[in-house]
């Protein structure tokens, strides 16, 4: 298939491109580079040393043999261009990864709310548009997130992003529907998630456009088997408190000595799932992209649930680190239970990959490998969720408390 991977510069897109190029499909990035532009804005580098897409690109032509395209665009910007890649590239799937994907950077001051909204929802407003101006059949797989069902606990399995409801009428006859699942998003990021889903039900009831929106829980690791295949192709990854995700942040602390910070009581109950299932499940949902039509399509893109405290206790236990409880910067429930589906791909032949398969111990072997660039002052998350908990931090940062 001919493919448009939005966002295949970044830590999920990157490797999705190499992964879809190396099954036989012929692969576009397209890219602003905006991601690498925050690191520079916030200070802080990937713990891999990652190299420029030219260099990336080249690299994976030189192991593979085969090419990957890239045009670098704003997609939230500039539309007429867009709608001319879309135009003559015609792809039979575009793979939407091109939003601001961290929940606290979305947290950080009324301006980067105000820039995660925008970007987001212009970018994804944007894609359906010129698809439907175009008049193609392009199947539109997101990337989404677990966040937007919210962190309450409910006495069932989540279902994948549908519930069905009964109500009466007005002469008391009950009468049941289909709707999607209602929406707590705990962030601006997450809010940005769930203002996605109803235009994907627009553009889907009004325009028969084919979607499929994964849901995906927390990545941990970050090598693929294509991004291994030469250092040159390495992911990045994120420790810092803005971006880098728990799991991860954790066996970087555990790399260097530095106590695992865990905020709060630990006791939120989290999705996760391994980045090489990440880039198995896109490829099983562009695979399958003739199932699509209709309405649009939810996967829980999941392997497993842990408790945050759970996991720092293993990874504490494997290396032989501390643990550290932390102010949560976080407006959340002290804990939660959480049971998820995901039959969709179970039953698309998705073998999910877990935390007891052996693959922490590469992950920790990377972080201890690149445990010199790692810059401590921006481990801790100093985004805060309301003016109360920063103050509250503050305090004790400075011994008040």
């Amino acid at each position: 298939m001919n493919l448009l991977i939005l966002g295949g510069d970044g830590f999920c897109g990157w490797p999705t491109a190499l992964h879809l190029s190396a099954h036989g499909h012929d692969v576009t990035i397209v890219d602003s580079f905006v991601r690498r532009r925050i690191d520079d804005e916030l200070g802080v580098r990937s713990l891999t040393p990652i190299r420029p897409l030219p260099e990336r690109l080249r690299s994976w032509r030189d192991v593979t043999g085969s090419e990957i395209d890239f045009v670098e665009m704003d997609l939230a910007e500039d539309y007429s261009s867009l709608t001319e890649l879309l135009a003559t590239k015609r792809p039979d799937a575009v793979v939407h990864f091109a939003e601001q994907r961290a929940a606290p950077y979305s947290m950080k001051s009324p301006a980067h709310k105000r820039y995660t909204i925008q970007n987001n929802l212009a970018v994804t407003h944007n894609l359906l548009a010129a698809v439907v101006e175009l008049g193609l059949d392009t199947h539109i797989v997101h990337l989404g997130t677990m966040g937007v069902y919210g962190y309450e606990s409910v006495p069932m399995d989540l279902p994948e992003g549908y519930l069905t409801v009964s109500y009466p009428d007005r002469t008391g006859r009950n009468h049941s529907r289909e709707i999607l699942y209602p929406t707590q998003p705990g962030s601006v990021y997450h809010l940005s998630k769930s203002l996605d889903q109803l235009l994907f039900q627009f553009y889907a009831n009004n325009d028969g456009l084919r979607i499929t929106d994964l849901h995906q829980g927390i990545v941990w690791g970050t090598q693929t088997d294509e991004t291994a295949l030469d250092p040159r192709l390495i992911n990045r990854f994120d420790y810092d408190g803005d971006f880098g995700t728990v799991l991860n942040r954790f066996l970087v602390e555990a790399a260097i000595g530095y106590p695992l910070t865990v905020h709060g009581t630990g006791g939120q109950t989290r999705a996760f799932i391994n980045i090489r299932d990440t880039v198995r499940c896109i490829r099983l949902a562009v695979d399958s992209g003739a199932e699509v039509s209709g309405r649009v399509r939810v996967m829980n893109q999941v392997s497993e649930t842990h408790r945050v405290s759970d996991l720092a206790y293993l990874v504490a236990d494997l290396l032989g680190a501390d643990v550290e409880t932390v102010s949560n910067p976080r407006k959340e429930a002290d804990e939660n239970q959480l049971e998820v589906r995901n039959d969709h791909l179970l039953g698309l032949g998705l073998q999910p990959i877990s935390l007891s398969t052996g693959l922490l111990t590469e992950s920790v072997e990377i972080a201890q490998k690149y445990a010199d660039r790692v810059d401590t002052d921006h481990i801790r998350c100093t985004s805060y969720w309301n003016r109360d908990r920063r103050d509250a931090a503050e305090e004790v940062a400075h011994g008040r408390r």
